[in-house]
């Protein structure tokens, strides 16, 4: 029975060393409970408060719905960063010129800066425009049922429209949970090639991801995050540490509150909500249990 357990480890450890791969390039750049969850929403910038310039406009307008959206305006070639930083950690994402990004603040409530970089030369950058403001969310749900650059559903009308079919008739919201994940978890397969040569600053594409019925981890939780937000279910594309691995996984919200140490039903507990593994070891009982070991789970972003 141990040689069969460490064998199933073992090939698990593959899939997340694989994944780890990945991801450490992919994400380098890196209030009272509410009772009631909010109804999904789309994200806007309507420069109620903002800050701007000639190159770049911060708008946090919508603070309190959980976001800030950037724009680069002006043209440019060179590289482009966006910095958030909250209460306790600073975000680096990457800005594409021309194209408003939306990014979480998923620190919950108080003081936030964010800020505009330009690649000047080699590793330096400078600052470009820069906004501070106070956060006060109306919901600590409220980051994590929008769309974002992490998990971009706003756009994805297949990856919607598939949430709205697997839900069909379900009203609780644990059996949504259970019909997309066990959807997620049975329709991708682990993409070793693609972990092995993915780019720094990969974003996935919801609708892309669906078609393909492959991914990495990025993919698997973008992918079950987005469909879940879609049906109004706050969902946290959480990004960290799996043993000694970068990894990405789910935490969903229900009426009990944030299920941080489940993925998936055995008719009685639910377990940590990893697809990934689950997916990619056939949901072997070894890997369920890692997976629903907390202490194999080192929490890092939460998107």
């Amino acid at each position: 029975m141990f040689m069969k357990t460490n064998k199933c480890i073992a090939a698990f450890l593959t899939a997340i060393i694989l994944c780890a791969g990945q991801a450490e390039v992919a994400f380098a750049a890196v209030g009272p409970r509410c009772d009631t969850p909010l109804m999904a929403e789309g994200v806007s910038a309507p420069g109620t408060l903002a800050e701007r310039n000639e190159q770049a406009v911060i708008d946090y307008s919508n603070t309190g719905d959980g976001y800030v959206m950037v724009n680069y305006t002006a043209s440019t070639g060179s590289r482009l960063k966006a910095q958030v930083t909250g209460p306790s950690a600073t975000y680096t994402y990457n800005l594409t010129p021309g194209v408003w990004a939306t990014f979480p603040l998923s620190q919950g409530n108080g003081g936030y800066k964010v800020s505009v970089f330009q690649n000047i030369e080699g590793a330096k950058y400078a600052t470009v425009l820069s906004a501070s403001f106070n956060v006060t969310l109306s919901s600590e749900l409220a980051p994590f049922l929008r769309p974002n650059q992490y998990v971009d559903y706003g756009g994805a009308a297949n990856t919607i429209a598939k949430a709205a079919e697997l839900t069909s008739g379900v009203t609780d919201t644990l059996g949504k949970v259970e019909k997309i994940y066990t959807f997620v978890v049975g329709h991708l397969t682990y993409d070793t090639q693609k972990a092995q040569t993915v780019q720094s600053g990969y974003l996935p594409v919801l609708d892309s991801v669906l078609a393909s019925g492959k991914g990495i981890c990025f993919d698997y939780a973008a992918l079950m995050t987005g469909m879940l937000r879609s049906q109004g279910i706050p969902c946290k594309l959480v990004v960290g540490y799996a043993g000694t691995a970068y990894h990405a996984w789910i935490s969903v919200w229900t009426e009990a509150g944030w299920i941080n140490d489940v993925i998936y039903f055995d008719g009685t507990t639910w377990h940590r909500m990893d697809p990934t593994f689950a997916s990619a070891n056939g949901s072997s009982s070894a890997i369920m249990d890692y997976i629903g070991n907390g202490s194999n789970y080192t929490v890092k972003y939460l998107y």
